[in-house]
């Protein structure tokens, strides 16, 4: 019998810029943007060999970088023997590929970064399908280095494509087929997901939906609330497909907790537009609550971010919404002036919640305030029901609250609590009976 021994593969050893542009509308500082991009590198496990703040006045069309910074990368990388230049900012195709071909590495920017992880955490159908479709739109303008793999059409047979049909028509014509093909299978998601949506509609569960930039601690405290087990590790990106679990409020109410994939800035275009489908969950929640590291020196920034992305999705001003939730996460890891700063600062705001997933502070006040918000968008009504009518009944158990009965001679009069828009489905249901409900006083 032969043995077999795998020598395991070196990580790839990786040079880590970000390019602090002076005209950027980049809000983050350089040195967090920094930190950032070398925190998306650890997250497929790339060993960061060198990591720098390249100051630049002007961008080259043609390279990016000047023939000064070219010409040091290429000892650093000759004298190192790195395999990777991450570049944190948008490269265009030509950029990309003069840049590989003076250094002679393989060179990426933020986009296929932030691509990279995705395709390796997307875990379900559904998710893979959305990484795809972002990765085929990012390749589709990069036809000058893709593909590679397919030979040049000779012509042949026929008219269609003509002799000698140029390798890039060819690349693009696969590409936007493949892309077809995922829209469709995509659009079968999203039609479930209205499906699902529908059915949750029908019994009173309302959906409370986590969002937050990247590593905030969205999944630490879904876990928390709902003893399930979404992986939660300090990374960037831990979280991308989506997770809906069952919660107990206070009163014994019944809630869905919704996890959702992690934001960041300058989330590319083609992210936000393939994961609609999964943050369409977001747009038909009641309660959205966003969770933000405050142990972060850039948490404001980064709540600008999230709520931008918020905004793309069609919720705008969500933040004056009474629906809006902030968890201030990671209070554990504040410096105790800071800490205090912040129980000062949210004493008579309602809606700013100090917490910490680590240590469950504040997670008990939280489940108390989405309760409180949930019962200020219902109504309470009594509601006398003849006996005989048991579908009206159980239908009244599974759309509304019954928080009293009382059994009469020929009816049950009851006491509960319904959202408006259930209550206008019952008083369509009772109409043939000539009975109404009636707001309690």
């Amino acid at each position: 019998m032969r043995d077999y021994q795998i020598t395991p593969r070196a990580p790839t050893r990786a040079y880590v810029i970000f390019p602090n542009i002076s005209d950027s509308k980049i809000q983050l500082s350089a040195s967090s943007r920094l930190e950032e991009a070398c925190g998306l590198a650890r997250a497929i496990n790339l060993e960061i060999v060198h990591s720098e703040i390249i100051n630049l006045k002007t961008i080259k069309a043609g390279s990016f970088f000047g023939e000064g910074v070219i010409e040091r990368l290429k000892k650093i990388f000759a004298e190192d023997a790195l395999d990777l230049l991450i570049v944190d900012s948008a490269l265009s195709p030509i950029q990309q590929r003069n840049l590989e071909k003076k250094l002679t590495t393989k060179v990426i920017d933020r986009t296929a970064l932030i691509l990279e992880i995705f395709g390796e955490r997307a875990k379900t159908k559904e998710g893979k399908l959305q990484v795809e479709l972002a990765h085929l739109t990012y390749q589709r303008s990069r036809l000058v280095r893709s593909w590679t793999h397919l030979e040049r059409q000779r012509g042949g047979a026929g008219f269609l494509g003509g002799p000698g049909e140029t390798q890039i028509e060819l690349d693009r014509r696969i590409i936007d087929d493949k892309i077809v093909r995922i829209k469709k299978e995509l659009e079968k998601v999203r039609q479930t997901r209205q499906l699902q949506r529908n059915a949750r509609e029908k019994i009173p569960y309302p959906v409370v939906a986590l969002v937050g930039y990247t590593n905030a601690g969205k999944s630490s405290i879904f876990n928390d609330l709902t003893k399930a087990n979404v992986f939660a590790k300090d990374l960037l990106f831990a979280t991308l497909d989506p997770t809906m679990r069952q919660i107990t409020l206070p009163s014994g109410q019944q809630a869905i907790l919704s996890d959702t994939v992690g934001f960041i800035s300058d989330l590319p275009h083609e992210l936000i537009m393939s994961f609609r489908a999964t943050l369409e969950e977001v747009l038909s929640a009641q309660i959205i609550v966003h969770v933000r590291d405050i142990s972060n020196s850039d948490t404001l920034l980064q709540k600008k971010d999230v709520l931008k992305v918020l905004e793309q999705l069609g919720l705008k001003n969500i933040e004056k919404q009474n629906n809006y939730i902030e968890l201030l996460n990671k209070s554990d890891l504040l410096p105790s002036e800071q800490r205090q700063y912040y129980q000062e600062h949210i004493k008579n705001k309602p809606n700013l919640i100090l917490t910490s997933a680590t240590n469950k502070e504040g997670l008990d006040k939280f489940l108390q305030k989405v309760e409180e918000e949930l019962s200020a968008n219902e109504t309470e009504l009594n509601i006398n029901i003849p006996v005989a009518e048991g579908k009206i009944i159980a239908w009244l158990y599974e759309n509304a609250r019954v928080q009293q009965k009382e059994l009469k001679s020929n009816f049950i009069k009851f006491t509960c609590k319904i959202s408006k828009k259930n209550c206008a489905r019952l008083e369509q249901l009772l109409k043939k009976y000539g009975l109404a409900p009636r707001t309690k006083p």
